[in-house]
């Protein structure tokens, strides 16, 4: 029974049983989050924290999805445990790498585009939050006269627990779709201290009022998608109707697409951010209004709707360009190292191989590199990081490039049998 209702109400909203079961979780994570605020103590925050992260996780995605979890949150304990000057460059290096096999092994993209759902987009945040842990961990050995602003206010002198990094990592709030936050924001809320401690003069905002505000917006995203979706379906693309069509109708088609998908990833971001003010995690302090301060919601904003539907710019962050920039170098990279491989005689069959471990190890490598300009966003934070490693990610592909016109690859190719 209960299996034939998931099914008509899959059909009804035009998604796979999967991706309904995944909303339902998600959804929960609302309620999930309020019930965080009656548990007693500290300790029980944390448990509340990650075990409501894991059922909820396997509900959405299965048990598999826990193990998968639990590779990158391993790596990023170990590291700070084992090696803290170098945790931070550990875990990022380790972390994207099996970040980028999982993509790789479950070929995600297909999947989503054919309906099904699997954990690599909560795979994602969780990595972002462990390297952030790491990387926040290394600096509270460092001195402050070096360091940002950011990093003196987010740095951890002392290693957090197993069971607050666990809660830290799974807290349903920002599990399955972000915002990424900081360990020491978690611990300070978890706590009751810093912005959220209730003993000071200014009592603790109520989030109820934002809360309603964040699941308005979803409800309006939600709607507009499903009213959409049907009207300008993506399977139109390869229709011969399409082909049929004049310039500005296909220019105009391609236009609602995007706008429609757009929506439906709204209202995902949406929710997460309603669970993440309930909780109370989503407050961000008092605005400067001397006379009638009011409370701040924006730790938990995913995306300003406004903002990019009445965009007069594209407004891109250096970092964002760089990223590209250096994407395009990468593959144009990995391009070299593809030919020169296709071109070893199969009859070498260990020296194709190594080739292949090589253009692996050459992706992580430049990728993960070339990521911190996607996360730090400034040209100088994205220079000094580029710098910090003597350029070594964008060296390494021009190098490539470079090589390929003096070292041409010439595909082996079996010589033709000669006729009887």
């Amino acid at each position: 029974m209960i299996s034939m209702d998931m099914n008509s109400m899959a059909a009804s909203i035009g998604v796979s049983v999967a991706v309904l079961r995944f909303l339902l979780c998600f959804v929960a994570t609302i309620p999930v989050s309020f019930f965080w605020r009656i548990v007693p103590s500290r300790l029980g925050k944390h448990i509340y924290a990650a075990a409501s992260g894991v059922f909820l996780s396997y509900l959405s995605f299965g048990f598999s999805s826990n193990l998968h979890f639990l590779v990158p949150m391993t790596i990023g304990y170990a590291s700070m445990a084992m090696y803290r000057p170098k945790c931070g460059i550990i875990t990022f290096f380790l972390g994207f790498a099996y970040l980028i096999g999982c993509h790789v092994f479950y070929m995600s993209g297909d999947a989503w585009k054919e309906g099904g759902i699997d954990s690599t987009g909560a795979l994602m945040v969780l990595t972002l939050k462990v390297i952030s842990c790491a990387v926040n961990y290394n600096d509270g050995m460092l001195k402050e006269e070096g360091l940002r602003e950011a990093q003196k206010k987010n740095r951890l002198i002392e290693m957090p627990s197993l069971i607050e990094y666990f809660g830290y990592c799974l807290c349903c709030g920002s599990h399955f779709a972000g915002p990424v936050y900081e360990m020491k924001d978690y611990l300070q809320w978890t706590e009751g201290t810093g912005i959220w401690d209730s003993s000071e003069k200014r009592k603790q905002p109520s989030p109820y009022l934002a809360t309603l505000r964040a699941i308005f917006q979803a409800g309006i995203c939600m709607a507009l998608y499903l009213y959409l979706v049907p009207q300008f379906p993506l399977t139109r693309f390869t229709e011969p109707v399409y082909q049929e069509w004049g310039f500005w109708k296909k220019f105009g088609y391609q236009y609602m697409a995007g706008q429609t998908a757009r929506w439906k990833y709204y209202f995902i971001w949406s929710i997460s951010e309603a669970s993440i003010i309930i909780s109370g995690l989503g407050f961000s302090g008092w605005t400067d209004d001397d006379a009638s301060p009011k409370p701040k919601w924006d730790r938990a904003k995913n995306v300003d709707i406004l903002g990019v539907e009445l965009a007069k710019s594209a407004g891109l962050y250096p970092g964002y360009m760089m990223f590209f920039v250096q994407s395009a170098l990468m593959i144009a990279g990995s391009r070299v190292i593809y030919r020169w491989q296709q071109a070893i005689s199969p009859k070498l069959a260990i020296l194709r191989s190594i080739m292949v471990f090589i253009n692996f190890l050459y992706t992580v490598l430049v990728l993960n590199y070339s990521a911190v300009g996607f996360m730090v966003l400034s040209l100088h934070e994205t220079l000094t990081a580029y710098g910090s490693v003597y350029y070594i990610g964008t060296i390494i592909p021009v190098g490539l490039i470079l090589l390929s016109y003096v070292v041409p690859a010439k595909p082996s190719r079996p010589k033709p049998r000669k006729e009887e």
